[in-house]
C-alpha cells in the first residue's frame, strides 16, 4: 500500500515505558531512513476533521472576487488567501497548480511575538471557518509537541528540549485546494518536488495516490495514509539542527491520471515552525569525525526569510 512506516502516538503518551521506547525507536528510525512516517493516535477527532473539510470546501467554492478580498498585500502570503499558481517550488519558474489559505499562530501572553506575526484573517461569509481552523491548529500543534518530545529523546536531548522554542512558534496551517485540471499543464504539477522549510510537517489528506516521496536510492514512492492517520515529515530546519541525521526528504504532489482531471484534491499541511530566535546550529551530539558539521549557524527566522525569497513569496 505505502512504503512509509506507521506509528501510533498513543504508545508514546501511555504510561508504559516499553511502549514509549518502542515509539521513540520507530519514529527515530523512520526519520533517519526516509524522513516520513504515518501517525495514528493524534489529537484530531473525526468530527473536527469533517468540519474542517466542510468549511474549506465552502471557502474555495466562493466566487473568485470574494476570495480575492482575502489576499493581503505585503505579508508574503503568511495569512489569508493565496491565489492559484502564485507559489512555485525552489528553483522552478512554473507556479504550482493550487490555491491555499493560511491560519497562523494564536499568540498567548507574548506582546512581542504578537507584534511580530501578522493577524489572522477573518472570513465574514463563513461564520464557522475561523473557529474550526483555530481548533484544528491547536490540536495539530499539540500532536507536534509530543512528536518533537519523542525526537528529543531519540537525539539524547532533554524530553522538553523543543518546548520553549515551539511555544507561540511561527507555525502555519495551510488548507490547499488543487482544482480540476482543465487543459494539458505545461511543465506544471500540483506541487513540484520540494523539501519543507520548517521543523516537522503534519499532513491531513494524504489518502489516495498523489503524494510521492523520494527515497535514498532516488526512487519516487507513494506515500499513502489511512483515513485515521497523519503523514509527518522532517523539514529542513530539523535536518540542519541534527546535521542531517534526521532527513528532510524531497516530495511532490503529482497530477492525477487524465480520467481524474475533473476532480479537486484537498490537503491540509500543518507546518510546525519554532519562534524566529531559535538557533538552528548543528547539535553537538550530531557532529563527530564521521559526521562533520554540514551547515553554517543560522536562526530559524533568518532561514525562513531566505527560503520565502526562493519560493517567490517575498522579494529579496
Amino acid at each position: 500500500m505505502s512504503a512509509i512506516p506507521s506509528v501510533d502516538l498513543r504508545d508514546f503518551v501511555s504510561d508504559n515505558s516499553e511502549r514509549k521506547e518502542k515509539f521513540i525507536k520507530e519514529i527515530g528510525a523512520a526519520f533517519e531512513n526516509i524522513g516520513f512516517v504515518a501517525l495514528s493516535g493524534h489529537f484530531l477527532s473525526e468530527d473536527l476533521v469533517k468540519n474542517l473539510y466542510d468549511e474549506i470546501k465552502k471557502f474555495f467554492d466562493l466566487p473568485q472576487e470574494v476570495k480575492d478580498k482575502y489576499e493581503i498585500e505585503g505579508i508574503g502570503g503568511q495569512r489569508g488567501y493565496t491565489s492559484f499558481g502564485k507559489e512555485h517550488a525552489k528553483g522552478r519558474k512554473e507556479g504550482d497548480l493550487k490555491e491555499f489559505w493560511h491560519f497562523g499562530q494564536y499568540v498567548e501572553n507574548d506582546p512581542k511575538l504578537e507584534a511580530e506575526y501578522p493577524d489572522n484573517v477573518e472570513v465574514a461569509e463563513l461564520p464557522k471557518f475561523n473557529e474550526v481552523g483555530k481548533e484544528t491548529y491547536k490540536m495539530l500543534e499539540k500532536t507536534a509537541k509530543y512528536v518533537l518530545r519523542a525526537l528529543a529523546l531519540h537525539l539524547d536531548l532533554e524530553e522538553n528540549y523543543f518546548d520553549e522554542f515551539i511555544k507561540n512558534g511561527n507555525s502555519i496551517l495551510r488548507p490547499i485546494h488543487y482544482p480540476p485540471i482543465t487543459s494539458e499543464p505545461k511543465n506544471a504539477v500540483r506541487a513540484a518536488a520540494h523539501g519543507d522549510i520548517n521543523l516537522i510537517t503534519l499532513l491531513m489528506g494524504a489518502q489516495g495516490r498523489g503524494l510521492q516521496v523520494k527515497n535514498h536510492k532516488g526512487d519516487w514512492v507513494d506515500a499513502i495514509a489511512r483515513p485515521d492517520q497523519l503523514m509527518i515529515n522532517v523539514g529542513d530546519m530539523l535536518s540542519r539542527l541534527t546535521n542531517n541525521k534526521l532527513k528532510s526528504t524531497i516530495h511532490q504532489v503529482i497530477n492525477p491520471p487524465r480520467e481524474l482531471w475533473g476532480s479537486s484534491r484537498y490537503s491540509i499541511p500543518f507546518f510546525m515552525h519554532p519562534i524566529s530566535g531559535m538557533p538552528l546550529n548543528c547539535l553537538e551530539n550530531c557532529v563527530d569525525e564521521s559526521h562533520p558539521k554540514q551547515f553554517e549557524d543560522i536562526t530559524a527566522g533568518e532561514f525562513l526569510h531566505e527560503r520565502l525569497i526562493e519560493l517567490g513569496l517575498i522579494k529579496g
